[in-house]
């Protein structure tokens, strides 16, 4: 007998009824259950998730992904946008179309984007989403995120999640209550909670970072062939619209055992306490506590991309700004050739292959 709200979906080769075949699934019950088959299924526009739902892909024990969703969206419509509580996304993949949603858009143009960026009125959080065994790929273009945890989301669980491609790979931002980005009136949704583990992302602009956040933990992150490994951020308003006195923003964030091979002419990780607001334009302070950066191995490739020959442009493995209260503990920057020769070997499975890459930091 089937599991009750259980849907093995029948996809095929059009879009539109593909897109329509989910929605009217999606729309007609409080949750269940969703069995995509194996193989790859066109969208001819993303879809919206409410609370309770399970997408699950065709099972695939120990190897990659089997069913592999895309999309022509041509306005930056994320794939999957989950916009309710209890959400898992789970065995499958995703290629995005190419978008360029711009320097705010960070939510847009994604595969799986989680909550929103502005909210037109005070919102309800949204909370135990999992995803699991997910693959992304966008190797053509770096103009917009791969996955994004946006405003009032919180209680989150992101594993075993491999990315080739895009601009940031896993981004996960504050959001307020406001028409645009200089007119927040608040109060401001800080994402927390969340658990990050078990990441490769390769080829993009940047492996992941956390802006105005509390209650993060990222624990053995591979990002390979990046511009940018990471970065740890106050948001541009850092907590002025904060309004839960419960929980300071920029507190209790861990970042450990991640290996970070990068080529951009800048820096591997950068941890910043300032920001610049896009309301007055005025520059804030985020008082970091109980922050720690420990066990990862920053491995300088050659420089490549826009200002890479500049002979004055400064290359660090690591820059702070005003973040006074970040422990940096155990970090190793590996000059050997033999591990930037590593760095040019994909392993049949990435997260594996990786991590034992990455053993020496354990």
């Amino acid at each position: 007998m089937s599991a009750p709200n259980r849907h093995d979906v029948r996809l095929s080769a059009d879009a539109t009824a593909n897109r329509r075949t989910l929605e009217s699934i999606l729309a007609s019950d409080a949750g269940g259950t969703l069995h995509l088959p194996a193989g790859t299924f066109p969208l001819d526009r993303g879809l919206v998730v409410g609370s309770g739902w399970t997408l699950a892909g065709a099972r695939h024990p120990d190897g990659p992904v089997r069913t592999w969703l895309t999309s022509s969206a041509p306005d930056g419509q994320p794939i999957v946008q989950v916009l309710g509580s209890q959400v898992t996304i789970q065995d499958i993949g995703f290629r995005p179309p190419p978008a360029a949603p711009g320097e705010h858009g960070g939510d847009l143009g994604t595969a799986i984007t989680i909550g929103r960026y502005l909210y037109p009125a005070e919102t309800e959080w949204i909370e135990g989403i999992q995803i699991r065994r997910v693959q992304v790929e966008r190797p053509d273009t770096r103009a917009a995120n791969c996955i994004a945890l946006v405003g009032a989301v919180r209680h989150v669980t992101i594993a075993e999640v491999s990315i080739v491609g895009g601009c940031t790979g896993i981004a996960v931002h504050w959001g307020a209550v406001g028409e645009s980005v200089s007119s927040i009136s608040g109060p401001s949704y800080h994402p927390h909670h969340i658990d990050i583990h078990d990441l490769q992302v390769a080829d993009a602009f940047e492996g992941f970072y956390l802006s105005s956040v509390h209650d993060v933990t990222v624990d053995r992150a591979c990002l390979s062939n990046v511009e940018i490994g990471f970065r740890l951020l106050p948001g541009d308003n850092t907590d002025r619209f904060h309004t839960d006195a419960d929980n300071a923003i920029g507190e209790r964030i861990r970042v450990s055992r991640a290996r970070v091979a990068w080529n951009g002419p800048l820096y591997a990780m950068r941890i910043a306490g300032w920001g610049r607001s896009e309301v007055d334009h005025s520059v804030r302070v985020l008082a970091y506590r109980d922050v720690v950066v420990a066990d990862c191995t920053l491995v300088p490739l050659p420089a490549t991309g826009p200002g890479a020959q500049e002979p004055l442009r400064s290359r660090s493995p690591i820059v702070v700004e005003q973040a006074s209260g970040v422990l940096l503990d155990n970090l190793r920057i590996d000059l050997g050739a033999e591990a930037r020769r590593l760095e040019g070997h994909r392993p049949p499975h990435p997260i594996a292959g990786c991590l034992a890459a990455h053993s020496g930091g354990d």
